[in-house]
């Protein structure tokens, strides 16, 4: 499995279209929404979760944001309950640049924290890849 991406874990009440519009807004990106993310739990159930995206062309950098709660219930990451998004970030992101994202992520009234988390630590890391 490959885990080559940075992950920004956000606790906020936000809906999500309400969040991407904030986050565009702050930092420059053009998150849009894209296909749900799906993912199969105990081999019965199918579960959806909001995902938008944006490539970032000139730096070959993809951004997703996902909802961790599931449109019809479930959680992407069940470890992390209490976080509301995520935010994947595949290929090489420059340190201080992720961090100015987060920086300005927190600084939104709305946005109760976001961090960066180690995806290597999470037992449930297989539902964030696609």
């Amino acid at each position: 499995m490959d885990i080559d991406f940075n992950l920004v874990a956000i606790t906020c009440p936000l809906k999500d279209y309400r969040l991407c519009y904030y986050i565009n807004k702050v930092t420059g990106l053009d998150l849009h929404k894209i296909d749900d993310h799906e993912i199969w739990q105990d081999n019965q159930h199918s579960f959806y979760f909001g995902r938008y995206y944006y490539e970032d062309s000139n730096n070959e950098i993809s951004y997703y944001l996902l909802n961790n709660k599931g449109l019809e219930g479930g959680v992407l990451i069940p470890e992390m309950k209490v976080t509301d998004f995520f935010l994947l970030i595949k290929n090489a992101i420059d340190d201080e640049l992720l961090e100015w994202q987060i920086d300005q992520i927190n600084n939104l009234k709305e946005v109760v924290v976001a961090s960066e988390i180690d995806p290597h630590k999470l037992k449930s890391r297989e539902n964030l890849v696609f």
